[in-house]
């Protein structure tokens, strides 16, 4: 048996991660990010023109992306992109990253300290809902 925490660092082995400066610097070139948490804690505080899509539903909406939707190639157009994606501590967007690696995603990256470490950084967030 695997913790969950255990669980979380081996899917961190298995996929890309970046920190949060360096999503801070991506973000002004409008890069897509998926907020993988649920609604209520979006809502407290996320990132500009990040995009809810919780971890219990993302691989079932993502088709339903903003900036892919009523595309018949929605998810290849998706896929062509990095896809940032973050959650509160990293953990979830870890196992996210993982599952959209095996749906085909190459470019999917999870940003490791999640909005904790985003807070800590003191970086700009918009309260409110939002997401798909």
């Amino acid at each position: 048996m695997l913790s969950a925490s255990e669980l979380c660092a081996q899917a961190r082995s298995n996929v890309k991660e970046i920190d949060v400066h360096e999503l801070n610097r991506k973000t002004a070139e409008g890069v897509r990010v998926i907020d993988v948490r649920e609604p209520g804690e979006y809502a407290a505080g996320h990132i500009h023109r990040a995009v809810n899509m919780p971890r219990g539903v993302l691989e079932m909406q993502l088709h339903q992306h903003p900036d892919v939707a009523g595309y018949d190639d929605s998810l290849a157009r998706l896929a062509a992109e990095p896809l940032y994606l973050i959650c509160r501590s990293g953990g979830r967007s870890a196992l996210a990253a993982e599952s959209l690696q095996r749906m085909g995603f190459d470019k999917v990256i999870s940003v490791a300290g999640g909005m904790e470490a985003w807070d800590q950084a003191k970086y700009a967030q918009v309260t409110g809902q939002g997401g798909v």
